[in-house]
C-alpha cells in the first residue's frame, strides 16, 4: 500500500512511532513487568522476565529511544525505569487518536 507522505502530519508520525515501539510482545512484557514490579530493571531481570538477557537489552534500547523508559547509570550497572510522563502522553495520544475514529 502506498501512502503519500504529505498526508502524514507530525502528530500521526509521532503516534505511529510510539505504536510501532509497542508492536512487539517482548516490549509489552518488559513494560508490564516494570509497571507491576515498581523496581528498576538492571542486568539481573532475565530470571524474572521469560526472555533472554540479550533480547531484553535490545528491547530496552528501543523503549529508551522512544522515551518510554529512562536510565540511571550506577557504577557498571544501568538501571531502567518507566518514564511516567511519556506513558501518560502515550495514553492521551492513543485516546485522542481513537476518539477520532467513528466506528458506529
Amino acid at each position: 500500500m502506498y501512502v503519500k507522505t504529505a498526508l502524514l502530519n507530525k502528530e500521526l508520525k509521532a503516534n505511529a512511532a510510539l505504536f510501532e515501539t509497542l508492536a512487539h510482545p517482548a516490549r509489552l512484557i518488559i513494560l508490564k513487568y516494570m509497571a507491576e514490579s515498581k523496581i528498576c530493571v538492571a542486568g539481573d531481570e532475565s530470571g524474572k522476565i521469560p526472555i533472554n538477557r540479550i533480547t531484553i537489552n535490545q528491547h530496552l534500547k528501543k523503549l529508551k529511544k522512544a522515551g518510554l523508559i529512562q536510565e540511571i547509570v550506577s557504577g557498571t550497572k544501568v538501571n531502567y525505569y518507566l518514564n511516567p510522563e511519556k506513558i501518560k502522553t502515550l495514553v492521551r495520544e492513543a485516546n485522542r487518536f481513537f476518539a477520532k475514529i467513528d466506528i458506529d
